[in-house]
């Protein structure tokens, strides 16, 4: 049955909005959220934009300020066709991960829907980027915008001083090779400048007094053997490698690039760097964002401060969030990020509450806990979607999601269900299922491994091969002709096999036709 709500106290009414009502809606949703979910969040600057606003922040990748690039451009047209035909709807909000958390609400939004997204976006996302452990180690989101502003800046005054087809061929290059210009671990110490010039000093030296033209007409005895791979091991270590960081060694080693163009190469490899928490945390993210509105709403209406046809509105704009067509479903793309969250974290707080004795099996440390908001905060600060779905999954949920593990071997003429509903069933489809959110596992793991600075200069990478998956040929060969713009001289990618350490095939850039 459903109950009238006391009317005089309802935030407000009709769907018309003002930045009045948003004040006052936006002050009551973060009370509620502070007192009743202890979500700590950064301070929240709001702003109301149009469509083409919103189309424009999509093309520059959300953030409020960026450099020129063509490619910003064509993903602005591409994204504005779509719509204007009808084959693309608008997102209602688009947070940045910024101090302060600055929160984009389209003007085309209803009141109800203004509420739903202000506690999805200024609230849940907002409190995600600044308790989470790979934000906090990662981005720096009180210094994101100032760095970007310089970024525009010093970009600008390039284009002015060297033109722009000179610029744009950095930035081509640098974009191309963002997917392999972050960090995924931790560096060791760096040297201190003086001890790295005092390091190359003696490199030089070294090669200086060894160095005999006469050495190359004798037969390579098992001493030059020993003493060259002595150099080889000097050398990688000198450079520390192998790097994973592309962009990171082509920056700090390239013997052709300008300071200006390494200033530019490190702008693009700082945005790359802002932006890999995101991916490597979507689940969680948006199943914070959704949980957090969903309670936070429910709560609202529940003291009457949101009519029934608010709340009616409220719950249909959720729904479309959350949908997940099913496999046989033309609009199936995948899992949904927004439903698996809501639903993993929704059953946390089930596990917490009333527990299952298969939940106490399960997960013996929170079943019957009754504090879900304690579990929740810590899964929220201390994961990234592999290790929560990996920790979290539940039985109970790959039951409700149907969930199985179909085993497609390239060498078998046909599928096999490998893993089904039972016990053993259930740790390998949550392994499964955790394993296909691991970034680092599921991008290409290449890596510098060695270069002779004073020899050929041949950069030397390589690509270490995991279940048979090689590289498009076509994009590889485009990519290593990026690299060698970077660097200047040849260019060499080697395929191995990451289990017995075979090589399957080596390229060159001498070997790609311009």
């Amino acid at each position: 049955m459903i109950r009238q709500a006391n009317k005089s106290g309802l935030l407000f009414s009709g769907s018309d909005w003002d930045f009045k009502k948003l004040s006052r809606v936006y002050d009551e949703i973060e009370a509620l959220a502070i007192e009743e979910l202890r979500l700590d969040t950064y301070p929240v600057q709001m702003e109301i934009i149009s469509s083409e606003q919103m189309l424009d922040a999509y093309s520059s990748v959300g953030m409020p300020l960026m450099y020129r690039h063509w490619s910003f451009g064509k993903h602005f047209l591409y994204n504005e066709l779509l719509y204007r035909k009808g084959g693309r709807g608008l997102a209602y909000e688009l947070v940045i991960n910024s101090n302060p958390c600055i929160v984009y609400l389209m003007e085309e939004n209803t009141m109800a829907l203004q509420a739903l997204v202000t506690a999805h976006a200024a609230l849940g996302h907002n409190h995600f980027f600044k308790n989470n452990h790979l934000f906090r180690q990662w981005t720096d989101a009180g210094g994101i915008l100032s760095y970007l502003d310089f970024a525009k800046g010093y970009i600008a005054r390039c284009e002015e001083q060297h033109g722009l087809a000179a610029v744009e061929a950095i930035l081509d290059s640098a974009h191309a090779l963002m997917g392999q210009g972050v960090f995924r671990y931790h560096r060791p110490p760096k040297l201190s400048s003086e001890r790295q010039r005092e390091g190359l000093r003696e490199r030089l030296e070294y090669e200086e007094r060894s160095y005999n033209d006469l050495w190359r007409t004798l037969p390579p005895s098992q001493e030059a053997d020993k003493a060259e791979a002595k150099g080889v091991a000097e050398r990688k270590k000198a450079l520390n490698l192998p790097e994973e960081n592309l962009l990171y060694f082509l920056e700090k080693n390239s013997l052709v690039l300008e300071p200006w163009q390494r200033e530019i190469i490190r702008i693009v490899r700082a945005v790359a760097q802002y932006f890999y928490p995101q991916r490597q945390t979507q689940v969680m993210n948006e199943g914070c964002a959704t949980f957090v509105h969903y309670t936070l709403m429910n709560m609202l209406f529940d003291r009457g401060r949101i009519g029934e046809g608010a709340m009616l509105e409220i719950l249909r704009n959720h729904s479309n969030v959350i949908f997940q067509p099913a496999f046989d479903d033309p609009r199936f793309s995948g899992i949904n990020p927004y439903a698996l969250g809501l639903d993993m974290m929704q059953d946390i707080q089930r596990i917490a509450t009333v527990p299952t004795a298969e939940d106490r099996d399960w997960f013996p440390d929170i079943a019957g806990r009754g504090d879900w908001r304690e579990i929740l905060l810590d899964a929220w600060a201390n994961h990234r979607d592999e290790s929560f779905i990996r920790q979290y999954l539940s039985p109970a949920l790959i039951r409700k999601w149907r969930l199985f593990v179909l085993a497609d071997g390239a060498d078998e003429p046909h599928f096999e269900v490998s893993s089904i509903h039972n016990e053993r069933g259930y740790d390998k489809i949550r392994s499964a299922l955790a394993n296909s959110y691991d970034v680092g596992a599921n991008r290409p793991d290449i890596q510098v491994i060695d270069v002779d600075l004073l020899g050929d200069r041949q950069l030397r990478l390589q690509h270490r091969v995991k279940d048979g998956i090689v590289l498009d040929e076509g994009s590889r060969d485009s990519t290593l002709r990026h690299v060698r713009s970077l660097w200047g001289y040849e260019v060499s990618l080697v395929a191995v096999d990451a289990q017995t350490g075979t090589m399957i095939h080596e390229r060159s850039t001498s070997q790609i036709a311009e």
